[in-house]
């Protein structure tokens, strides 16, 4: 059975939460972004409700946004931060970011336990992700692919008929483009995407529709 991916839209930004999971009842959970008490109790009920049993906690990058949940689901699931070391200085950089947009952080993100390397094979339950370098938006973003089932999270990299801000500090513009042409759309045009804001799209449709390439 392919896998199910579960999007929980939180926080001011308007930031895509994901879970993903299959029918062994394990789940991963990506870019955590619940930031208001109701959007953790939110996400809490639909795991204990539909009996998941979360595993591994992702993040595609590490901008505010993303990853205002990382404490709460560290918290409540005993789960290890995972990234891409390329996204630490991103990582350890948000309470200044928090005060900037004047939002308290309330508790902080934990540091991750370990690193995600490109290429990696990212396993729970039946399920197994690919885990692709997908910079441009952030200094080091990962894209995490299901290949046996077509489905791409894509975080800030590609969006329906757009693609990330690239002005962030890391971020750089025509990097974000090369990844988008060279990782992403080889990938096939049935591929769905699904990114960090925003509805969820395809490769081909973006191919075809997206003013960026």
């Amino acid at each position: 059975m392919p896998a199910t991916i579960v999007i929980f839209t939180f926080n001011p930004f308007q930031e895509n939460t994901y879970v993903v999971f299959d029918e062994t009842k394990e789940c991963i959970i990506i870019d955590p972004g619940c930031f208001e008490a109701h959007e953790r109790i939110e996400l809490d009920k639909f795991i204990r409700e539909n009996d998941l049993k979360p595993v591994r906690l992702l993040n595609t990058h590490c901008h505010i946004d993303h990853v205002f949940g990382n404490a709460f689901v560290n918290r409540t699931w005993g789960l290890e931060l995972e990234i891409h070391q390329g996204e630490l200085p991103v990582l350890e950089a948000v309470p200044q970011v928090a005060k900037y947009y004047g939002m308290p952080m309330g508790e902080p993100s934990p540091m991750p336990s370990r690193f995600i390397e490109e290429g990696e094979i990212i396993s729970f339950g039946n399920t197994k992700l690919e885990a692709i370098l997908t910079p441009g938006h952030s200094p080091a973003s990962l894209s995490f692919y299901i290949r046996e089932d077509g489905l791409l999270i894509a975080g800030d990299v590609l969006f329906k008929e757009s693609v990330g801000r690239s002005d962030l500090p890391g971020g750089d513009h025509d990097t974000l483009i090369a990844s988008i042409k060279n990782k992403l759309l080889p990938l096939g045009d049935k591929v769905q995407v699904f990114p960090g804001h925003g509805p969820s799209t395809t490769i081909g449709y973006e191919r075809e529709n997206n003013p960026f390439f």
